[in-house]
């Protein structure tokens, strides 16, 4: 031991031999710290103090940690003298430790390696603005990726049929089918012709305001019949839907996935898209058609009224006029975008519902990302349908 006692060397404090003590003593060639008694959770808080002053102030610049005297060590205490250790080497000091016993160098060593691997967190930096947005568009890209590929996996097994048992061929159930149409379509019906209605009756009236400025009232019922019935009449119901129904079929699945309700139904054998979203799906795929059909006739009905109330066209010379400007090919125009925005709305509202995890939180942020990328894919395709149809001359 590189050690000698000096021979005036002040004795270690008299302690309860069951109470950890920390006794300091000069020697010829540094400060020795003689470490005595039990070093346990229940007791090492005794003598925190006089550690931390040690590890602050060592005193010397070689430094000896005396284990001999120790009794019984748990991991709190191998934690401590661990502590000691690593504070004096970097205050400086060289520290060297002797007499323990070979239980307490497992310890203190299993200690030692747990605090080498523990990984310090990464300061936080940040990033000129150009690189935050560049890496924030990569994170999105990436994202989009995995959701398109779940995306194309609910719709080819829809596609395929119900798939209620997994390799044991198809198996639809009508019961759950009309059970989601009544709440998707039968549900939503006063809302939509409300809504339509009070569009129709706006577009009406502000078009007639406009257009009598040229004499020209009698074609607001053109401006109507294209605006509705090619774009608004199907836009505003499938936004709806996606508030309404994409919200609730996010949450429905949410929290069945935080319950672990889908990964239930995959060990007793069932897929859970042919249980989950297959039927969804299908009502979605009924319900949307219906619905425009009606969101139409409401809007037409709303702006006959004010067609005939601030214009002073009756509904007979309405119809005559509706009858002579618009053509089948505008009807169709927008039912033919009904069934696409059906299947938008559901798988997006799967997607986000199968990607929650196991809190409230979770669950919140999917819904809010589902009804907002819905209305927004609708949109978009909305305005490629226009594009599609204007280049084919539809």
């Amino acid at each position: 031991m590189w050690f000698k006692r000096r021979s005036d060397a002040s004795a270690a404090e008299q302690q309860d031999p069951g109470q950890p003590a920390v006794s300091v003593t000069q020697a010829d060639g540094g400060t020795v710290v003689a470490l005595t008694g039990d070093w346990t959770t229940s007791t090492v808080a005794a003598t925190d103090h006089r550690l931390r002053e040690l590890e602050v102030h060592p005193g010397a610049r070689r430094m000896l940690v005396d284990l001999s005297g120790l009794g019984r060590l748990d991991t709190a205490g191998a934690w401590v003298i661990y502590r000691l250790t690593a504070s004096l080497k970097r205050a400086g000091a060289e520290v060297d430790i002797a007499g323990a016993s070979r239980d307490a160098d497992i310890l203190v060593g299993a200690v030692r390696e747990a605090a080498a691997r523990r990984v310090e967190p990464a300061p936080a930096r940040r990033d000129f603005f150009v690189l935050a947005l560049l890496e924030a568009t990569g994170k999105g890209v990436y994202g989009m990726l995995g959701d398109a590929k779940l995306g194309l996996h609910i719709l080819g097994a829809t596609i395929r049929g119900a798939q209620l048992k997994l390799g044991r061929g198809h198996a639809i159930n009508p019961a759950a089918i009309v059970n989601q149409v009544d709440r998707m379509g039968i549900g939503a019906i006063p809302v939509v012709l409300l809504m339509s209605a009070i569009v129709g009756a706006i577009i009406a009236q502000q078009g007639a305001f406009q257009l009598r400025f040229f004499g020209a009232e009698i074609f607001v019922v053109d401006l109507v019949g294209i605006l509705v019935l090619r774009e608004l009449g199907v836009l505003m119901t499938a936004i709806m839907l996606a508030g309404r129904s994409g919200s609730a079929i996010t949450a429905e699945i949410g929290s069945m996935k935080m319950r672990e309700e889908v990964d239930a139904l995959t060990v007793i054998g069932l897929n859970p898209v042919g249980v989950l979203v297959f039927p969804r799906l299908v009502a979605l795929l009924i319900a949307l058609p219906c619905l425009t059909i009606l969101a139409d006739l409401a809007a037409l009905v709303g702006a006959m009224a004010v067609a005939w109330s601030y214009s002073g066209i009756p509904p007979e010379a309405f119809l005559d006029r509706l009858q002579a400007g618009i053509g089948i090919n505008t009807i169709m125009a927008g039912l033919i975008k009904a069934p696409f925005m059906a299947l938008i709305i559901g798988i997006i509202a799967s997607v986000e519902g199968m990607k929650v995890e196991g809190s409230a939180e979770s669950l919140g942020r999917r819904v809010t990302a589902s009804v907002v990328r819905a209305i927004f894919v609708v949109i978009v395709v909305d305005g490629m349908f226009a594009m599609f149809y204007a280049a084919i001359d539809f």
